[in-house]
């Protein structure tokens, strides 16, 4: 099962996911990218999904150029901004979804705030993509 995670910068939202997925089912092809790829990880998504036990360290935020030609069973964007401006890929895509989540890099405020952010929607993204795991991908 060959899966692209699609997010505008490929520094948070969709490294999570990415990293989720291959948590779950260490033989699923997880990719993630971003129509403005930012080139680098955000460092407190690093340390959010360490804390778990989840090392996207050695991920890289690659542009979604990179992965237009391929075929994928599963394109999933994760923030709207992805969603809207989503490529269209020359290569097959058999299902196409969005699973949407705030963007905890534009919060603002104190140290605590900032990362209860961050936490917050690392615990969203791992509920809804262990339940698109389950529904979809866990007997295939």
């Amino acid at each position: 099962m060959k899966i692209l995670i699609l997010c505008t910068g490929n520094s948070c939202r969709s490294q999570m996911a990415h990293g989720f997925l291959q948590s779950f089912d260490q033989y699923l092809q997880v990719y993630s990218a971003g129509t403005q790829a930012s080139g680098k990880l955000s460092s407190k998504a690093v340390v959010v999904m360490h804390e778990i036990g989840i090392d996207i360290s050695h991920h890289t935020s690659d542009s979604v150029e990179k992965y237009l030609d391929q075929e994928w069973d599963y394109v999933i964007t994760v923030c709207g901004g992805a969603n809207e401006t989503c490529p269209a890929f020359i290569g097959k895509v058999k299902s196409r979804l969005h699973i949407g989540f705030d963007d905890p890099s534009h919060a603002t405020g104190s140290d605590d705030f900032i990362w209860s952010e961050f936490r917050r929607v690392r615990d969203e993204i791992k509920e809804a993509f262990y339940k698109f795991y389950i529904e979809n991908l866990k007997n295939q």
